[in-house]
């Protein structure tokens, strides 16, 4: 990857480590060679991302925390800060608040307010989308405007990455306004839409398309792609070629 054809390139690492054992940036037995490696990469011309998973900010008030995102920072690559919303560990916008001005004074760059994802043990950890939205908007008017490069609550869906906007009325109806932050066609990408105002919805798929609208906008395309990607995944049609069926096949 440090090859010059691959310049266009950006690297990201997605990590926990920083929060959960951040020896690993300080003094384990491969620190070192790690930071050189990163010193390496953002020599040779590359941006390097640490997308930081921290989901309170007591895992970035340790001796050993600060010390490995200062070591992080020290190679050249940037560290944006990502967390899901969790019921029980950080529900709460002072948490948030907390955690971005500590990110912020750092030197990391908030990125993401994730909406915990369908699966493993989610029915304990997840949050209805108006809670969800509340502790967003909660800690954004708590933190000055280098800590409001966080975007949330967002969801990374079928269609996309959707991102809760607000809840307004609109036509008389109470609806969701969202966001596609990015898009599985990049076309969609920014684009605002409605969904239907739930107060139990706690994931895309309790979603529905607002009263007044016939659907997603998206709907059709994606419709379009999942048929492509099963015809892709079941392979090409048997064609018989100069052989005729017995009669009555």
């Amino acid at each position: 990857l440090l090859e010059p054809e691959f310049e266009r390139l950006t690297i990201r690492i997605g990590t926990k480590a920083g929060a959960y054992w951040p020896h690993r940036f300080v003094d384990d037995k491969d620190a070192e060679e790690t930071l050189r490696l990163f010193d390496d990469i953002v020599a040779a011309g590359r941006h390097l991302a640490i997308m930081g998973h921290y989901s309170h900010p007591v895992e970035l008030a340790t001796e050993a925390s600060e010390k490995a995102v200062r070591n992080i920072l020290n190679t050249g690559a940037v560290i944006r800060c990502q967390a899901p919303l969790i019921r029980h560990v950080n529900d709460d916008s002072k948490i948030w608040a907390d955690m971005i001005r500590r990110q912020v004074k750092l030197g990391c760059i908030p990125y993401y307010m994730f909406v915990e994802r369908d699966t493993g043990a989610k029915r304990y950890f997840e949050l209805p989308l108006e809670r969800a939205l509340e502790v967003y908007n909660g800690a954004f008017r708590d933190v000055s405007g280098l800590g409001r490069t966080m975007r949330g609550p967002s969801m990374s869906a079928t269609p996309g990455k959707v991102q809760v906007l607000d809840i307004m009325d609109v036509n008389g109806e109470k609806v969701f306004a969202l966001r596609m932050l990015q898009g599985r066609n990049a076309d969609w990408t920014n684009r605002i839409f409605f969904a239907a105002y739930d107060p139990a919805a706690v994931w895309w798929d309790d979603l529905k398309p607002a009263p007044f609208d016939d659907g997603f906008f998206f709907d059709a395309e994606l419709n379009e792609m999942h048929l492509a990607a099963m015809t892709a995944a079941e392979g090409p049609v048997p064609v018989n070629i100069g052989r005729k069926e017995p009669a009555g096949a």
